[in-house]
């Protein structure tokens, strides 16, 4: 039906703000658990403090001394007991009177029962100084960013298969709805604990939405500019994060933001392929009129006309044995219904882990690289913007497939640039995000309308599992500043073989 494919066009201005919203939540840890420096806490106040050859009234003014982590202070407290603060430890010096920075003498070694002090002149407080994530805590600081990536694993699959069952229309509802409401929630918790049960994420089916709202010649264009507000995400964060420096506000103020999509996503009709697929004709027919007034077609697609292309849909499953008119409900296994379809589907998850792993480890490892931390990260997103420009051009004129495997290729090649570290990660996120974002429509046009969201819903999975390992890729820098993007490197080799 060629009425169809106007009215589709540019049906999809409403659902933009969510991608916004959701790499908001997805990047929101990368400053929320920074660990600033910090020595043991001491019992008692402080006289003086000394730092090699520097001598200060307070620990405060330390901090901008502070270099390495294999560094001490020396503190002499008002009742003339003199301690060295390491990172986990402290020494109380035998003698009391020697305030000389190097000591020879007999010390009495501690640990840090008395709590932790930390330099708060960058950030004023984080969830690692909140509930101690330091020394043998410190593994749990590392496990917030995958944990919360853990959970938009199981969402993938849970709502990606729920949306195939329900609508996409309730599913976008309610996960979005709780996005913020969870957002929130997370600002007031109690203890660790709590803070990464309430914190893990979840995925939301917007992008199956939007591929089925708009006709074949908008699809590229659409569906890439869809993901340029993931780049904004990005550097919203940036952003909320150079300007507000407590935690628990900064998530609140990064959960706000996603409000705007839950006010208007209840406005939002159902896709009308989806009403199709489950055989609610006349609710599928109002939605077609409402797009063809928005859309200003005069003459409207029929609903008999969108039949028979259903009919022709091979993977929709219209009677049962006995020739009665059915619909089957579908589930992750029939994406491996036959080796043809297997292999598709097993190619596409390793692209999007490729492409998850990829993404995150040059996002996350982009405030690590030196320099304003917040200005790499807004500039890691703000990369991404011309990248979609040049996707949707590769798409048009070289198709799918030839643009996505150069720029999986040339990501991995420039993993091995190790002249310009900065250079490279920037280069690097240009050619992972067209290929990271193409894969999203690519999948959605592989597989048919009754198993699209599914099948998106898996492949996200797999990118969540690039996402979980990306986190601890990036701690590799701490062996090798090189290491994460090694990683990258070698998960693009197993693709191409």
């Amino acid at each position: 039906c060629l009425d169809y494919e106007n009215i589709l066009e540019f049906a999809v201005s409403d659902t933009r703000v969510y991608c916004k919203s959701f790499d908001i939540q997805n990047m929101s840890s990368v400053f929320m658990a920074v660990t600033p420096n910090f020595v043991c806490g001491i019992p008692g106040n402080v006289s003086s403090v000394l730092f090699y050859n520097s001598s200060k009234a307070s620990l405060e003014d330390i901090w901008t001394m502070w270099t390495s982590t294999e560094n001490y202070i020396v503190a002499q407290l008002e009742n003339g007991e003199i301690w060295e603060l390491n990172q986990c430890s402290k020494s109380k010096r035998e003698v009391g009177f020697d305030l000389a920075y190097e000591y020879k003498g007999n010390k009495s070694v501690f640990s840090c029962s008395d709590g932790f002090l930390y330099d708060d002149t960058k950030w004023k407080s984080t969830v690692v100084t909140q509930w101690d994530l330091v020394c043998d805590r410190e593994w749990l600081a590392k496990l917030i960013q995958p944990t919360f990536m853990l959970g938009v694993l199981v969402g993938a699959v849970i709502f990606g298969d729920i949306a195939d069952r329900l609508g996409r229309q309730r599913v976008m509802w309610f996960t979005s709805a709780g996005q913020f409401v969870f957002g929130i929630t997370v600002a007031f918790t109690f203890d660790y604990y709590s803070f990464v049960i309430v914190s893990s994420g979840y995925l939301v089916v917007a992008f199956v939405y939007v591929t089925e709202f708009v006709g074949i010649k908008a699809r590229t264009w659409a569906s890439m500019h869809v993901h340029a507000f993931f780049a904004l995400g990005i550097m919203v964060v940036a952003l909320v994060g150079f300007l507000v420096r407590t935690w628990w506000v900064y998530q609140i103020f990064l959960s706000i933001a996603t409000l705007p999509f839950v006010l208007c996503c209840w406005m939002l009709p159902e896709t009308p392929l989806w009403l199709l697929s489950e055989k609610r004709y006349e609710d599928a027919q109002k939605v077609i009129n409402v797009m063809a007034r928005w859309n200003k077609v005069s003459t409207p697609c029929k609903v008999s006309e969108l039949c028979s292309v259903q009919q022709d849909d091979p993977g929709t499953d219209r009677t049962s044995g006995n020739g009665a008119s059915s619909t089957k409900k579908h589930n992750i296994l029939d994406l491996f219904c036959n080796w043809y379809i297997a292999r598709r589907t097993i190619t596409i998850w390793l692209v999007w882990f490729t492409g998850s792993l990829g993404y995150y480890v040059f996002s996350l490892s982009s405030v690590n690289l030196g320099g304003n931390e917040y200005l790499n990260l807004f500039l890691i997103g703000a990369v991404e913007l011309p990248c979609y420009i040049i996707a949707c051009i590769g798409m048009d004129k070289l198709g799918r497939r030839n643009t996505l495997i150069p720029f999986l290729i040339l990501s991995a090649l420039i993993c091995d640039f190790n002249v310009l570290i900065i250079l490279a990660n920037m280069a690097g996120k240009f050619s992972i995000g067209v290929a990271f974002g193409l894969i999203y429509l690519y999948t959605a046009e592989l597989y048919p309308t009754i198993v699209r969201s599914l099948a998106v819903g898996s492949g996200s999975m797999m990118c969540r599992v690039g996402s979980v390992v990306a986190p601890f890729c990036v701690y590799l820098r701490s062996v090798w500043i090189f290491l994460p993007l090694v990683s990258i490197y070698f998960s693009d080799k197993l693709y191409r073989f």
